[in-house]
């Protein structure tokens, strides 16, 4: 008898392990790899209209802090609290790869968006607050 309970209480802790391991967050490096991103060649090209007004950087930081840090991270290193629930990295601003992207290819990946990526279009209507967090996520570049 006392060896039925202690085999039905190792399986018990078994499957007890195995169920809360299904609710605990995957590394990030256990992560799905990013596909590459499908820019329509509009964005490709789009040329930023305030590229030399960095005034508009600190409005570009409100609303980055207000759409973008829960997943994206205080510093834009995909490591919000909101990161452990994605399915895939949301990748690293101050990154060289993430630097190298034009201007409008930033653009059309913060504001238009795809997948688990979501649009900003209605949530940033004003096309100067969408540029603002272009400049801000510039100036995220690695120090």
């Amino acid at each position: 008898m006392k060896r039925n309970k202690l085999v039905f209480a190792g399986i018990a802790a078994f499957f007890a392990i195995f169920i809360l391991s299904s609710f605990i967050a995957k590394p990030q490096d256990a992560k799905k790899e990013k596909k590459a991103w499908d820019i329509p060649e509009k964005y490709q090209t789009m040329k930023n209209p305030y590229a030399d007004d960095a005034s508009i950087v600190k409005y570009g930081k409100m609303n980055y802090m207000k759409h973008c840090r829960a997943c994206h991270g205080n510093e834009g290193k995909g490591d919000g609290p909101k990161a452990r629930n994605l399915e895939a990295f949301p990748g690293d601003f101050s990154s060289e790869e993430f630097q190298k992207e034009s201007d409008g290819t930033i653009y059309y990946q913060s504001i238009i968006g795809r997948d688990e990526m979501p649009n900003f279009e209605s949530k940033i209507p004003e096309e100067e607050d969408r540029w603002a967090v272009v400049m801000y996520l510039r100036s995220l570049k690695a120090k």
